[in-house]
């Protein structure tokens, strides 16, 4: 598959180009600062800057597996990531934006990181504990509270940027849909009518919109490798407008996306190589 890193700018309904690569890219987070963009590929962490499109690598050291889950801290000072090196099972790390020796945040295994918490402060993630799907919260040194669990799937925890709302996916409902609730875990209220299987609900830092992935009706899990609808929705929800349809699911949009203007997302789509580039 050959990756093409793109960026939707809502107001004009267009997309642009970064960067092509036969290398596996995935989920695109845009640095605090708006002039660069982090994704993972082939186990670790890459930089690259929109002047001058690249892949930098950001040195992680011995962790090699890092997957889609990431995103920089909104004061761009640490970058989260999960990784399975050293345990097997997903963990949450922290290291330097610059690269550097991570540090382990979450002890509990399986954890996927999702997003910060508006202040930095601490972090969202999906995880396993007890052979239910939970979603937590954790400080920066780890300490865990649950928000949401039970015999359902719970996934893709975002955060609005005045940190009033926690948007996730779960099949509480019996299908696959988008969710929010208060950052205690209460009040949770379906948000979209689970016609489709929506995935990873990201709202954008000016508080108007939201995008998500909508895989067909009865996908199992967020496979890689099928078409998708790019979707976009009011943050206080209403009706969703299909952006277009892209190749892909699995790392097109699994961590956080939005510039910090809100008026642009990152997102990639896949293309089948040519024989050539076989």
């Amino acid at each position: 598959m050959r990756a093409s890193l793109e960026i939707w700018d809502v107001a004009s309904a267009s997309f642009e180009v970064v960067l092509q690569s036969p290398r596996h890219i995935e989920a695109p987070n845009f640095m605090p600062d708006g002039q660069s963009l982090i994704v993972n590929c082939d186990g670790g962490l890459y930089r690259v800057p929109l002047d001058a499109p690249e892949l930098i690598c950001l040195n992680s050291f011995t962790h090699t597996i890092i997957n889609n889950d990431h995103a920089p801290s909104p004061d761009g000072r640490q970058i989260a990531f999960c990784d399975k090196s050293e345990t097997g099972k997903s963990c949450i790390y922290l290291m330097p934006a610059t690269g550097g020796r991570p540090r382990r945040v979450t002890a509990g295994l399986p954890s996927w990181f999702h997003a910060w918490m508006p202040d930095g402060q601490a972090m969202v993630y999906a995880c396993v504990r007890d052979g239910d799907f939970v979603i937590a919260r954790a400080d920066l040194e780890g300490t865990e509270e649950v928000l949401i669990t039970g015999p359902h799937h719970y996934d893709g925890p975002d955060v609005t940027p005045d940190g009033q709302w926690i948007w996730f996916n779960s099949d509480r409902s019996g299908a696959m849909a988008l969710w929010r609730m208060r950052p205690d875990g209460s009040d949770p209220e379906q948000m979209t009518d689970g016609s489709t299987d929506d995935w990873f609900p990201h709202p954008s830092p000016d508080g108007t919109h939201l995008c998500y992935l909508a895989y067909d009706k009865d996908t199992e899990g967020h496979p890689f490798g099928v078409d998708v609808d790019l979707c976009l929705m009011p943050q206080g929800g209403g009706a969703a407008e299909v952006l277009q349809r892209i190749h892909g699911g699995q790392g097109c949009l699994n961590s956080p996306c939005w510039a910090p203007d809100g008026a642009r997302f990152a997102y990639i789509r896949y293309f089948e190589m040519t024989e050539e580039e076989g």
